[in-house]
């Protein structure tokens, strides 16, 4: 993949704090024009990654490229922004204030987008920060993000504090700058089942490292589910276990490779994103036990 067509690129990266090393290695790319899910169990990196890419840290070892260029420690990188997890809005401001203070910061701005997105959520221009709900602050802090008309957006879980209306809306609004202006999302999420309608491409990590990466589609459909009550290892032929979910009378593995024919005693069925996401990440919470 050549810079034209990565947003995003990670080489061997190590990243360590204290004894604990988040990332080793870290290797994988985000293909401009995307929305890739980033997802992982707790403490595997996601918003460390985000980190490095802003420039908010530095790697131990290893080569980042955001938009061609190496991160900046001066300043956020002209085409980038980031949404933290903790959305910081300055809470004595109203929300006309936020929105005139990012025109004052960003030389470019939309301000009639950034606009639109906030009078969309029907949220009082003349609120103060600090009364607004979380789902609000949501909505106001991607408004400011969006507003800069970025060329890459990273969202480390912005869908957290939204109830399920305002997530499809958000989501909505996600794909239209996306079909609209070709922006790249890098999106971390804990919530499986919003992945699916939002994301075209994921990037799961797993012991400091990038376990799956690549089009959401293409990795469902290289996994299946068998289910049954005997030993896995002598159907599955070339394929890889995965996970096993032990039930009380059969058994279900995620299993990666080609799908086999019908097998008697045994069930074949697609796999899910539900069933990738939840596989991939139960195994790897079993090794880092």
């Amino acid at each position: 993949m050549t810079e034209q067509e990565s947003a995003l690129t990670m080489a061997d990266v190590d990243k360590r704090f204290g004894r604990k090393k988040v990332l080793d290695a870290c290797t994988f790319e985000v293909e401009a024009g995307s929305i890739t899910a980033l997802v992982g169990v707790n403490g595997a990196g996601k918003s460390t990654l985000m980190s490095l890419a802003v420039g908010l840290t530095t790697p131990d070892h290893g080569a980042i490229s955001v938009l061609g260029a190496a991160p900046s420690r001066d300043g956020i990188s002209p085409g980038l922004a980031y949404l933290a997890q903790h959305k910081p809005l300055y809470p004595k401001f109203t929300v006309a204030e936020l929105l005139r203070f990012g025109a004052y910061t960003n030389d470019s701005w939309d301000a009639k987008y950034a606009l639109g997105l906030v009078e969309r959520a029907d949220i009082p221009l003349d609120a103060k920060a600090k009364t607004l709900s979380p789902g609000q602050r949501t909505r106001v802090a991607l408004a400011l993000a969006l507003g800069r008309r970025p060329k890459l957006l990273l969202l480390d879980e912005p869908l957290a504090d939204l109830d399920p209306l305002a997530r499809r809306s958000v989501a909505t609004s996600l794909l239209e700058d996306v079909a609209e202006h070709g922006t790249t999302v890098l999106l971390s999420s804990h919530i499986i089942s919003e992945l699916a309608d939002v994301s075209d491409r994921l990037l799961l990590l797993g012991d400091g490292n990038a376990r799956l990466s690549g089009s959401l589609d293409e990795l469902v459909s290289a996994h299946y589910v068998l289910v049954g009550d005997g030993d896995p290892s002598d159907v599955v032929g070339g394929g890889t276990v995965v996970h096993t979910d032990v039930g009380l009378r059969r058994n279900s593995h995620l299993v990666a490779g080609r799908r086999p024919n019908e097998l008697p005693g045994w069930s074949v069925d697609d796999a899910t994103l539900d069933d990738l996401v939840l596989g991939h990440l139960s195994a790897e919470a079993k090794v880092s036990a």
